[in-house]
């Protein structure tokens, strides 16, 4: 029996070739997965950490209230205290800086002028051998000269004198020249003045006006009167232990007179010191030259330098016993 090629391959053969078939998953376990995270279990270190930060939290908090509360009640007395004293430290501040100015540019003046040649030294007589010779005189000649009193010294000038001070009880001359008063003044000045003037020969101790303002209108009056009756033969020398007391003199006595910083030095009208050994060489000086030294002490000074009296005027004012005239009691 022939076969052919159809008898033997059976209809029903797919020559196509076949693609493997994918492997199962293996089976699932029965146990059921659960997708959801299991809950935290609570940390006590944790919470530890957390309750040891509130409790520092808290005390800081109470500090920092404390801290407020003590900041206000500082403020509230700062300004209880301090507010009253800031016009005092402040003048003070401003009287040294001008004093200072003043200081440096006498200084620099002075260096100018230094003399660096030793001049001969001249010893004069004292005022008393002066005196006791004067007194020897007329007993070898028999006749006796009665010295003239002090009271006396300004009698020629007195016409001159109590006019000009009328003059000043009137309105202030705001526009005044230099060296003259430019404010007014009151009666009791007046009446100090003369004093001074017709009572002392101008030298003496008085009663202060009672406060330093007060006084140096005083004085810018008397140099105005002395002014009229020397011209440019005289020269103030004013003493008061401090550059604030000196910043106020300066200030005041500008004011007053229509003055500027170059009539401030020891080569110009008025000239001011800390220490009374340098007035008496300064005032020395000027008698050397022919010259009037005008001395003004101020009232906080204690005391009066004996050197100082020997010079023809000098006015120092004497505080009051419930007078506060240091400008240290202040702080």
């Amino acid at each position: 029996m022939e076969s052919t090629a159809a008898d033997a391959m059976p209809d029903d053969t797919d020559l196509t070739p076949q693609a493997p078939e994918p492997e199962q998953a293996p089976a699932e376990s029965n146990g059921e997965t659960s997708t959801e995270p299991a809950a935290a279990e609570p940390n006590p270190v944790l919470e530890l950490a957390l309750k040891d930060l509130q409790d520092r939290r808290d005390a800081l908090q109470v500090e920092i209230t404390a801290l407020a509360s003590r900041k206000e009640q500082l403020e509230t007395e700062l300004k209880a205290n301090f507010a009253g004293q800031s016009d005092a430290i402040a003048r003070r501040v401003k009287g040294f800086q001008e004093y200072l100015g003043g200081a440096l540019q006498d200084l620099v003046q002075s260096v100018e002028n230094l003399e660096l040649v030793v001049q001969p030294m001249v010893v004069q007589p004292s005022p008393l051998d002066q005196a006791a010779d004067n007194s020897a005189a007329p007993e070898k000649s028999g006749e006796s000269t009665p010295p003239p009193a002090v009271a006396d010294t300004f009698s020629p000038d007195e016409t001159l004198i109590r006019q000009t001070l009328e003059r000043f009880l009137k309105q202030p001359d705001v526009y005044a020249d230099p060296w003259n008063l430019r404010r007014s003044i009151d009666a009791r000045d007046t009446a100090l003045l003369e004093d001074w003037f017709f009572n002392q020969g101008g030298r003496g101790a008085q009663p202060s006006r009672g406060t330093r303002p007060r006084n140096i209108l005083v004085s810018a009056a008397l140099i105005a009167v002395i002014g009229e009756l020397y011209g440019d033969q005289f020269q103030c020398l004013v003493l008061a232990g401090g550059p604030e007391r000196l910043g106020e003199w300066r200030r005041g006595l500008q004011d007053a007179l229509g003055l500027g910083r170059e009539d401030f030095g020891p080569s110009s009208g008025i000239v001011l010191f800390e220490r009374p050994e340098a007035l008496v060489e300064r005032a020395d000086r000027l008698e050397e030259r022919g010259e009037v030294p005008l001395i003004l002490i101020d009232a906080a000074e204690r005391s009066v330098a004996i050197p100082v009296l020997q010079f023809p005027l000098w006015l120092a004012y004497a505080a009051g016993p419930g007078e506060r005239l240091d400008d240290d009691d202040l702080l």
